[in-house]
């Protein structure tokens, strides 16, 4: 049992997806939504609810909340025959009737089963991975298409959402089970019957985090509205903080970012309080983007914490020492504020953090606890009693999972296990301790600008195909701003635009422009992006310029887990 002398442990796990929706047809351009929530979002509340004196932060990006929304409404919409589901694949899923082999339609839905981990789900499963196999075959013979029965394609459906669902249902679920005992020959009975678990799924989720956080198990936080990059909104130049020499945009700054920064953070809280009845405490700026000027908007919204990675917190100690200031210890593991913004800053422990993100999914899941609580141990036995300190692991609640055999099932479980009554490390929220006054801030001048990869801002500027994103966004902002002043638009136009260009300015796009990503998930996330941006031009009455239409990125690197994860430093010393 854990006592008032036990280190305090904060895992923050962070819930993100970015618009996949576009706004102007009401379709789904990826499932990434409703399969995250399938796997990871579901199988993250089950563990918390099979241990419940374990304790952690939950953060949404509201902007994921809503699309989440959006596919529930879209299928009581189809079961009561008033509209389609919006998603392509999930409307697959229950048709009627299925593209004939060999058309274009029929080729997309076989591309879209094979995403998937190759070795952590379809190989995982016979049935699914005899299919994958014929789906190769097929692609490299053509000719032989013709010749493909009409069940492959509806097995190829039923296994690929089969594989991507959560284990926790996979263990409970006697609907699920009895899938995976028949294994083929699926009637469109057996696809409606699985559309049926991934709606209550999807249902669930809400009221499931209201419920561990009414009880006290969780905190939840939130993020910007659409996951949006605060401190580059407000200044683009914040970049040359951590990096003096990088290259930056045409355009010197994105036009009334100080506005759009705040927007995001207040329309984030509106969303949290629809969705959860009540206010959050903290905001996990997106990708732990912090700088001095995004404190005090997070002060102004109302938010008492924040994150970022451990490389923000020794940027800033550097420059507060060459400033002749003495910082102190300097230890990550305790609290921050920065200047006069009354914002209380937790930084990442990288180096715990990425072990879960990047080592342990190899690793025998006691083995891979046994570790990670052993090097926690170690930070508690170098803190004296009295003394402020927070251990904080924050990372992804979804991406890291599909790495790990059977979604992590067994490593989650153990760590929660031996973490809810550890003698000397007590699972804390960040809430509590500031309710508790149990961490004393350590105060520091300012803060050097950057997130939490690095220190530095350089996932997301910097880069040519990126800078050319940035200008793209800033030339738009231009025409949505005279829009906006010239009285052309209606307020309900005006409503759709704003939430357009919201979507415009998520982070995620700039994440994934560059060569060193994977040349496939490249061309999605720029494709939606140059999509997004059309559609924001026609929302208000603007013709999109022909830089919109060119293709941004072309991607041909293979980094780590597929890009969607980055470890907090930079090792190989590249930026």
């Amino acid at each position: 049992m854990a006592s008032d002398q036990s280190t305090p442990v904060v895992f923050c796990w962070h819930m993100h997806q970015p618009g996949y929706r576009d706004l102007k047809t009401g379709t789904f351009l990826f499932p990434w939504v409703y399969l995250h929530t399938l796997k990871d979002y579901s199988d993250m509340a089950a563990h918390l609810e099979a241990h419940p004196a374990a304790k952690a932060v939950v953060n949404f990006a509201p902007v994921l909340l809503e699309q989440i929304e959006i596919y529930l409404v879209d299928i009581e919409r189809w079961r009561h025959g008033a509209g389609e589901i919006g998603d392509p694949l999930l409307a697959a899923l229950v048709a009627s009737r299925l593209p004939d082999p060999g058309t274009p339609g029929f080729l997309d839905i076989v591309e879209k089963c094979l995403r998937a981990n190759n070795e952590r789900i379809i190989q995982r499963f016979p049935a699914y991975a005899r299919l994958a196999q014929l789906a190769e075959f097929y692609r490299s013979k053509p000719e032989m298409q013709r010749y493909i029965a009409p069940a492959f394609l509806s097995d190829l459906l039923v296994w690929y959402h089969l594989g991507w669902m959560g284990e926790t249902i996979r263990r409970s679920n006697s609907c699920v089970q009895a899938l995976q005992e028949k294994a083929m020959g699926f009637s469109l009975d057996d696809r409606t019957a699985l559309l049926n678990v991934i709606f209550e799924t999807l249902a669930g989720i809400g009221p499931r985090y209201r419920h561990l956080a009414q009880t006290g198990q969780v905190e939840l936080s939130v993020s910007p509205f659409t996951h949006a990059m605060v401190p580059l909104l407000i200044d683009l130049g914040s970049a040359r903080e951590a990096l003096p020499e990088i290259a930056l945009p045409e355009h010197a700054s994105y036009p009334n970012g100080d506005a759009r920064a705040q927007w995001q953070l207040e329309k984030a809280r509106e969303v949290f309080r629809r969705f959860f009845g009540t206010e959050p405490t903290g905001c996990w700026s997106s990708e732990g983007g912090l700088s001095q000027q995004t404190l005090h908007h997070l002060q102004q919204s109302g938010y008492r914490w924040t994150a970022s990675g451990d490389s923000v917190l020794q940027n800033s100690l550097s420059r507060a020492q060459a400033d002749g200031y003495e910082p102190g210890d300097g230890s990550i593991h305790q609290p921050y504020q920065f200047g006069d913004a009354d914002v209380t800053v937790y930084f990442r422990d990288d180096g715990l953090s990425d072990l879960i993100g990047f080592t342990y999914a190899d690793w025998h899941a006691e083995d891979a606890v046994g570790d990670l609580v052993h090097h926690m141990e170690n930070i508690a036995s170098h803190t004296s009693p009295h003394s402020h300190r927070v251990i904080s692991v924050i990372l992804d609640g979804e991406n890291a999972w599909e790495y790990y055999p059977e979604n992590a099932f067994h490593f989650l479980g153990e760590l929660y296990r031996v973490l809810e009554n550890h003698p000397r490390l007590a699972l804390t929220t960040y809430r509590e301790l500031l309710e508790k006054s149990a961490t004393e801030p350590q105060h520091l001048p300012s803060i050097v600008a950057g997130s939490w990869i690095y220190g530095t801002f350089s996932t997301w500027i910097g880069d040519p195909d990126k800078n050319r994103a940035w200008d793209l966004l800033c030339e738009a902002k231009q025409h949505y701003d005279r829009a906006i002043d010239n009285g052309s638009l209606t307020a309900e136009q005006k409503l759709a635009a704003t939430e357009q260009l919201a979507i415009c300015e998520g982070s995620d796009w700039f994440w994934w422009f560059g060569d060193y990503n994977p040349a496939q998930v490249v061309s999605d996330f720029e494709h939606l992006y140059r999509r997004h941006l059309v559609n924001l031009y026609e929302m208000i009455g603007y013709p999109a310029p022909p830089s919109v239409f060119q293709t941004l990125s072309q991607g041909s690197g293979a980094p780590a887990r597929g890009g969607a994860m980055r470890p907090g430093h930079d090792f190989d010393g590249v930026l």
